[in-house]
């Protein structure tokens, strides 16, 4: 089934149990509360992409697990003409958002499930994992769910391993068996998206040794499950959206992340895909993170377009658009923003099958190059463009300003650049460029 983003909205709305708090208090709709709106807008922005007619092609993908289209954000990569299509969709989808549509993780984690529970049925013969693990993923595309990727624990003392620490839920381990599933406890920091999610998917963070068994578990629940907690984490200029406002106020897309507490969770053992695997947990984080990376090429690169234009806007403002400095610093921003993403189309193209049936994985060296250009490009992009903006970009007045009968006038005559561009246009562009 593919669901609407009106149908993921109020799918989110009827979780019972979710325990979510902002502010130290806890929320009770996430799609009304000015926190995390923006969030739910932005994710909901996937599946309005398997119906536009400019993302459609993109956006869907035939599952032979279910046989019909689904999602491509719950879709397993059958070659690598998925996980360019990947890229390609993660690039335009950054267009329509201009932020972190949060759906990458959830859709990672899927993909490396199902090839470490598959490598552990070919080469060891022991299918529980990779057969639960499909049923899973039936289910999931069945249902088109919205699911978060956990993985990076809060960690504690970081010179220690797992089983060393003095703080035994440093890591999320398994502190009960049951006759009907394990008992988890512990807490995942910097979760993309993970208030606005149907599901978690929980994974190993790190190499593990024997020492460390009941850490290397990786398992999925409902986000409303008893004993989950999740704390939405504090971002840049957040009070703004508590202003109100069209312009400060952050009323459109963003993303958040959060800090995910497992306290005594039961997991039953239908959700459970690795239980104290503590040998194939840190094949499992490199083929993760290579997925991971592959698809920063995508994000990343339309983040980037949405600067650029932004950028060139702000220069035309200004009546500078065609001087030589400025297409200087446009033509590099170009190059940059162009290198990261052939990096991810190499990288895809380049992909090889892990399985006999399937388990199609990026090239690690291109994602890897992938991730050390997006650790370095974005912020040359983002400097190049606080350049043509001015620095206007960090001291602008705020929109009360502007909407102040007494200031408005003389906000327009002093604020605008070329007569054709308003005041209000102008730090509308600020705002998305900051």
């Amino acid at each position: 089934m593919l669901r609407t983003g009106e149908q993921y909205v109020e799918g989110i709305k009827k979780r019972e149990h979710a325990e979510i708090f902002v502010l130290g208090k806890r929320v009770d709709d996430v799609t009304a509360h000015p926190f995390l709106k923006p969030s739910v807008k932005s994710f909901k922005a996937t599946f309005d992409a398997a119906f536009e007619e400019d993302t459609r092609g993109l956006a869907r993908a035939y599952s032979p697990f279910v046989g019909e289209e689904v999602n491509r954000f719950v879709h397993i990569h059958q070659g690598p003409e998925d996980l360019v299509a990947k890229v390609k969709l993660l690039r335009k989808l950054s267009h329509k958002t201009g932020t972190c549509f949060q759906r990458c993780v959830g859709w990672d984690a899927l993909n490396t499930l199902y090839v470490i529970s598959g490598k552990i049925a070919e080469r060891e013969g022991r299918k529980e994992y990779l057969n639960r693990f499909i049923e899973y993923l039936k289910y999931v595309q069945r249902n088109d769910l919205a699911l978060a990727g956990a993985m990076t624990d809060v960690k504690g003392v970081r010179t220690l391993r797992p089983s060393e620490q003095p703080n035994r839920d440093a890591y999320v381990h398994v502190v009960e068996e049951k006759a009907g599933g394990i008992v988890v406890r512990g807490a995942k920091a910097n979760i993309t998206g993970v208030a606005v999610v149907d599901e978690v998917v929980v994974m190993p963070t790190r190499a593990m040794t024997e020492r460390d068994a009941e850490y290397a578990v990786s398992f999925a629940i409902p986000l409303d499950t008893p004993g989950v907690k999740v704390v939405v984490g504090r971002q840049i200029n957040d009070g703004r959206r508590l202003e109100g406002g069209e312009i400060d106020g952050l009323p459109y897309m963003f993303n958040h992340e959060g800090l995910l507490i497992l306290e005594d969770v039961f997991v039953p053992w239908e959700r459970v895909f690795l239980y104290r695997e503590w040998r194939w947990a840190a094949q499992f984080v490199e083929v993760f993170s290579n997925y991971h990376r592959q698809g920063y090429a995508g994000c990343k690169s339309g983040l980037g377009d949405v600067i650029i234009g932004t950028a060139h806007g702000l220069a035309r403002q200004l009546g500078i658009a065609d001087k030589p400095h400025v297409q200087e610093k446009l033509t590099e921003m170009v190059f940059l923003n162009e290198a990261i993403y052939s990096a991810g189309l190499a990288a895809s193209w380049e992909a090889r099958r892990l399985l006999k049936n399937g388990g199609w994985w990026v090239d690690p060296m291109y994602a890897n190059v992938t991730k050390h250009l997006v650790a370095r490009f974005p912020y040359e992009v983002a400097k190049l463009s606080h350049d043509i903006a001015g620095g206007l970009l960090g001291t602008a007045p705020s929109e009360a300003d502007l909407k102040n009968p007494e200031l408005r006038p003389l906000l327009e005559k002093y604020l605008q650049g070329v007569p054709e561009f308003t005041a209000e246009e102008r730090l509308r562009l600020l705002r998305l460029l900051e």
